[in-house]
């Protein structure tokens, strides 16, 4: 290896450069790392080209076979291909970290094909032309959405095998650091598990080198290059000294090879998020939302077409449980309650009134059993429940979701805002009207700081794993909670 002596930057120590084992060649596949990406799309165009080959060739076959029905589907499957890999190519979901995440990619490719799922249907009655052309489209769309998601199982599992094992194709580089070899064993390590082949490593000297020194340096660089077969030149160094990096970089232009930087330090933390452009500026994006607008739009969907839903179907018991409320104590039916919602939004939620007390200011006291304030109705409303239910009004118009955090009155956020540092992340979801807190028997009062801090941890993992699937699993296990009655008093 070359070196450049960090105490010395103008003394240049030489060793031999490590040959990789001659068993790790053997085991080696003719793939590179940086191919992936491009591997991954073309996969994608020929497992559509084949499900579309298959569905004809099975639609067509009691029928018999006509030569230009192959040609015609095969045209329509390229073109839903060209569709599906533009989509996904657009949100970056080809990139191997990307590859290695299998719920992301199901969820991504199960949208993306949906998106065409009628234009592959109708367009196969115009491109085979006979009777059975719809039964060849509908066989089309699901066994080319099956081909998807096994192709995705099967590249996350080559994808992981590939590097825990060190099986991409080397790629030769040479290393240019500012950092000590003890902290660079990280680095090396990243790059061996993807492939790349570390042939020389120089030491960059410290911050304030002059001119003189940079280009003895940049001359070394180039001449072990230059006598070596190398793929590409990988810096690795601190932003902060970046107008000394830039001039070095500018010197080594004169090399046909691809010049990689890979920032350390603390400047470097806003270089691992991501970016995107505000007209003509481009911005880095400290915070993404929980949630995505297409996220957003299909579980405000649901939110719509389930609250309304549950409100048709449970018409009848609202209205009699209206009329015990009504008969059982002097009041109103509802009670509405202030309470703090997305974005620290105060909104005004709805229940069945289950007390003779309406309390909503600074000071609420939380009921708890044998409660005194609970009218008899309340007492079995509660029980069940079934007073949350007028909160479908607050779904549909808005305020909150079926799924979610639940919400506190606002005397008791303030006191659990003190109690736990990040209480108040639950408010960038929509509450809810069951959530995730609420099926692991997080219900009723919260008499310690143990207990809101074990709801907001429910909370925030909630959050932070969203899907529509999750969502179906706590709606579905919330009747099942009731019935249990934990914590329900």
């Amino acid at each position: 290896m070359n070196f450049v002596n960090r105490h010395f930057p103008d003394r240049e120590v030489t060793d031999r450069v490590s040959p990789e084992p001659s068993v790790s060649r053997q085991h080696k596949w003719p793939l590179r790392y940086d191919s992936i990406e491009y591997v991954a799309l073309c996969a994608d165009i020929a497992t559509i080209l084949f499900a579309s080959i298959v569905s004809t060739w099975l639609s067509k076959a009691q029928n018999g076979w006509a030569a230009g029905d192959l040609s015609n589907a095969l045209g329509l499957a390229l073109v839903s291909a060209t569709c599906l890999v533009c989509l996904l190519k657009t949100h970056g979901l080809y990139r191997p970290a990307e590859l290695l995440v299998l719920r992301s990619q199901m969820r991504a490719v199960w949208i993306a094909w949906a998106s065409l799922l009628f234009p592959i249907w109708a367009g196969y009655g115009f491109a085979i032309g006979s009777g059975s052309s719809h039964q060849a489209g509908t066989l089309f769309a699901v066994l080319g959405l099956a081909l998807l998601m096994a192709e995705r199982w099967g590249a996350r599992a080559l994808l992981g095998k590939g590097l825990s094992g060190r099986k991409f194709a080397s790629t030769n580089i040479v290393l240019v650091s500012d950092q000590p070899p003890s902290k660079n064993a990280g680095l090396s390590e990243t790059l061996a598990m993807h492939g790349y082949c570390v042939r020389g490593r120089f030491s960059l000297p410290p911050i304030g080198f002059g001119p003189a020194c940079r280009r003895r340096l940049t001359a070394r660089v180039i001449d072990y290059i230059r006598s070596s077969e190398l793929d590409q030149v990988v810096v690795e160094a601190n932003p902060e000294r970046w107008p000394e990096l830039r001039a070095f970089v500018a010197d080594l232009r004169v090399l046909p090879l691809p010049i990689v930087f890979v920032p350390v330090g603390t400047t470097s933390e806003l270089l691992r998020h991501p970016t995107r452009s505000l007209g003509s500026a481009v911005c880095v994006e400290l915070q993404r939302g929980p949630l995505t607008p297409l996220d957003c739009a299909t579980k405000r969907t649901i939110d719509l077409f389930g609250a309304a839903l549950a409100l048709a179907i449970l018409a009848p018991l609202l209205v009699l449980a209206a009329l015990a409320i009504k008969l059982d104590s002097p009041g109103p039916i509802f009670f509405r309650q202030q309470r703090c919602g997305f974005n620290g939004r105060i909104f005004l939620i709805r229940k069945f009134r289950t007390m003779h007390v309406l309390e909503d200011g600074p000071a609420i006291l939380q009921a708890h059993r044998l409660d005194r304030r609970v009218t008899r109705v309340g007492k079995w409303l509660r029980r069940t429940s079934f007073d949350e239910l007028p909160q479908l009004l607050n779904v549909l118009d808005g305020s909150m979701s079926l799924v979610g955090p639940r919400p506190h009155a606002l005397a008791h956020d303030g006191e659990f805002d003190k109690l736990v540092r990040n209480y108040a992340l639950r408010r960038r979801v929509r509450p809810g009207l069951t959530g995730w807190a609420q099926v692991h028997g997080c219900r009723g009062p919260t008499p310690t700081a143990i207990t809101v801090e074990t709801r907001v941890q429910y909370d925030l993992w909630y959050i932070d794993n969203w899907s529509l699937r999750l969502d179906l699993v706590i709606l579905l296990r919330t009747p099942l909670e009731v019935l249990r009655g934990r914590n329900a008093y």
